[in-house]
């Protein structure tokens, strides 16, 4: 089992967690991870983190693909990942339809498509075999439609990079986790419950059923985010967790094309999933995070005092041992709760 610290997408005044951050790495986790929704961005602030630390390895959970084309994304990425001697990892996803045409001002459109198109070109300029070409229905380069001046040329980068640069995508929906075992080298499922495999395994499978170049189940890692909450007060330790689900479940898109209740209701909780909704699009987000049901918490986070964290934890250690989870993405953590898990699992 690997650790991974999720650092998440800052403040409204950016304040990264450094103390954290170093802590973490001096106990040995394998990764830290940034976000962006629309405020700090993802990038800049891996930056900042890997020149801060030595050994840690530093991703994005998520660069989002509307803000980049593919062969910028490729360029950050290469840079960042020779700059800090291989540590950088390449995290994309699509995004969902309020922020890409809301904030982005581009169509949604086929998310699943993009991404295969997107890592197929990040891919190409890693391995820099041949000058760049794509001919896809999203991106065409060099570019020859409409307002084209004809004089694109394929062009193969400058940049010498690692041609295994790991690229990882953000995905929950079952044709999402499919997509991600195909073409990625692994996978961001939101939250994830443990002990349902069925949820996750079989698309993964068919994913890795489709690749170019075969590979073993092993060599894809699954990598849920698993929020940490630390108390002796099981009440107060679930709140930030209510909050959480309540702010996905209910919020994250307008009824019909949200996709974390849509997951909510696959993982069982159909009833509590329409609830949590109903409350939170009427503007109730207390009555949302109350509906939240306490088994779902327990489903997907480690919440309350120590002594229950360790013991829920033997549920993850199962996951790993079977081959099901490789990683977990640590989030909404104290260090008191990161240095409880590190002992545990590392």
């Amino acid at each position: 089992m690997k650790l991974g610290y999720v650092a998440g997408y800052g403040t409204a005044q950016l304040e990264l967690p450094l103390a954290e951050i170093a802590a973490v790495e001096s106990m040995g986790f394998d990764s830290v991870w940034t976000s962006e929704a629309y405020g700090a961005d993802a990038v800049s602030t891996a930056a900042w983190i890997l020149a801060r630390t030595r050994r840690i390895r530093v991703g994005t959970a998520i660069m989002q693909m509307p803000a980049r084309t593919p062969t910028c994304a490729a360029m950050t990425a290469m840079t960042l990942n020779l700059l800090s001697g291989g540590r950088f990892i390449l995290g994309i996803g699509p995004s969902g339809p309020r922020v890409v045409e809301g904030w982005y001002g581009v169509p949604y459109g086929q998310p699943l498509a993009r991404t295969r198109e997107y890592i197929d070109i990040v891919r190409q300029i890693a391995a820099r075999r041949a000058p760049l070409e794509h001919k896809g229905r999203h991106y065409r380069i060099p570019w020859d439609g409409e307002g084209s001046s004809g004089l694109g040329v394929p062009m193969k980068g400058i940049l010498h990079a690692d041609p295994a640069l790991p690229i990882y995508t953000a995905a929950i929906t079952p044709k999402g986790l499919a997509c991600a075992a195909e073409v990625a080298d692994g996978v961001f499922p939101i939250w994830m419950n443990p002990d349902r495999p069925d949820l996750v395994e079989s698309h993964v499978a068919a994913g890795m059923a489709k690749r170019a170049v075969p590979a073993a189940r092993q060599a894809f890692d699954v990598a849920p985010f698993v929020p940490v909450s630390l108390d002796d007060d099981l009440a107060r330790a679930q709140a930030p967790v209510r909050a959480h689900l309540a702010l996905y479940i209910g919020g994250m898109g307008p009824r019909g094309r949200n996709f974390y209740h849509d997951y909510t209701v696959r993982m069982g909780y159909a009833a509590a999933a329409a609830n949590i909704q109903d409350h939170y699009l009427a503007g109730n987000k207390a009555a949302a995070a109350a509906a939240v049901p306490e088994a779902l918490i327990d489903d997907i986070a480690l919440v309350g005092p120590a002594a229950r964290i360790r013991e829920r934890l033997s549920r993850w250690r199962d996951a790993a041992r079977a081959g099901r989870v490789n990683s977990m993405l640590l989030g909404g953590t104290s260090v008191a709760a990161l240095e409880l898990l590190a002992t545990e699992l590392l």
